[in-house]
């Protein structure tokens, strides 16, 4: 038996319409319409032209139905510029992962949350409290994928066609997600990754999460996490050159920009300082990039599993297989993350599941 709920995923992961799809596989898209809900099962020839259309093998639309995940819920970077297919499609990446996340718990024993949720707290307040919690004291993070893994946070990356998603987050079944866009500089994926889990810690309760609050409220937990008040206090003079802004944004691993506007959010530079400092930072390229940037930071957690997998004579193909996807489907979450090397954060050898 095909399983509705399939297509619909489907239909939406390839960004396609109802009679986009119908065109596509030769049925009329009332045709399309029954099939994803449950009124009418495609044949096996229409079934074989789901399956070649959508790219997922045929066994996937014949699986139990993945996990619902509904929109408000979820928190968007700039919710408002992407289009109802584009949210769809990155949204529906989401029901894979948990797909994903769930064949891993089974398989692997993993690090389990460790988010605190806290909704009354301002965000700078927050950021302090959830740095207590995980023993941070004020020293930079290293590597803040390798933190949130070590702390129960699911990070996954958008596949290619998801450039213009910068990030997204939401808790399912107790689980936290976090999916970032590995595209970007490594100091904008770490404060995006940073801006992620400011909404899992304040805005885990929320029905509808996004909004300019609820983003600015992200933005200032994530400046404040990975640049703490006394840490940039300490090692920053009053008023800092340019220049000594661009070598100082190595220590805490982020962005000029970033920096500069923590700064002047801790009335280190004034109004007029910080305006000078941006247009003489644009000039120089650091709006656009960021020339002088870190190596990109990958999941420690992905890559011991795939190791170990290695190890026991599996390849990503199998594993595909196992989850009724592509290997380029189960790629594309995991793109970035795993083989591309960099600094490592410790998290607990990971053992398979007897």
């Amino acid at each position: 038996m095909v399983t509705p709920e399939r297509i619909s995923l489907a239909r939406k992961r390839r960004g396609l319409t109802v009679a986009e799809l119908a065109r596509q596989i030769g049925v009329s898209a009332q045709s399309v319409t029954n099939y994803e809900r449950g009124r009418q099962q495609p044949g096996d020839r229409a079934l074989r032209a789901l399956a070649d259309a959508l790219n997922f093998p045929e066994s996937f639309f014949t699986a139990p139905p993945t996990a619902e995940l509904p929109e408000g819920a979820v928190a968007f970077r700039a919710r408002s510029k992407l289009s109802q297919a584009r949210r769809a499609s990155a949204l529906s990446v989401g029901s894979l992962a948990v797909e994903f996340n769930a064949w891993l718990e089974r398989t692997f024993q993993l690090p389990e949350a460790d988010v605190p949720t806290l909704e009354r707290p301002d965000p700078e307040t927050a950021a302090e409290m959830t740095r207590a919690r995980w023993g941070l004291g004020n020293e930079p993070i290293a590597n803040i994928i390798h933190l949130l893994e070590a702390h129960g946070v699911r990070v996954f990356s958008l596949a290619t066609e998801h450039a213009e998603v910068d990030a997204y987050s939401f808790w399912h079944a107790g689980t936290p997600y976090v999916f970032l866009n590995t595209s970007k500089t490594p100091e904008r994926s770490r404060f995006d990754a940073a801006h992620e889990l400011a909404h899992l810690v304040l805005h885990a309760g929320a029905t509808e999460v996004g909004g300019p609050e609820a983003e600015q409220q992200a933005n200032a937990f994530a400046g404040a996490f990975l640049m703490p008040t006394a840490s940039v206090r300490g090692r920053m003079p009053q008023a800092p050159l340019v220049d000594q802004i661009i070598e100082a944004k190595r220590i805490w691993r982020v962005s000029a920009l970033a920096l500069t506007y923590r700064l002047h959010e801790l009335s280190m530079l004034s109004d007029w300082q910080y305006r000078s400092a941006c247009v003489e930072l644009s000039r120089r390229g650091y709006r656009s990039g960021e020339p002088t940037g870190i190596a990109g930071e990958t999941s420690q957690l992905l890559s011991k599993v795939f190791g170990t997998l290695r190890e026991s004579g599996r390849t990503m193909r199998d594993v595909a297989a196992e989850l009724s996807l592509t290997p380029d489907e189960l790629s594309g979450m995991v793109f970035g993350l795993v083989f591309n090397a960099a600094g490592r954060q410790p998290l607990a050898p990971l053992r398979l599941v007897r």
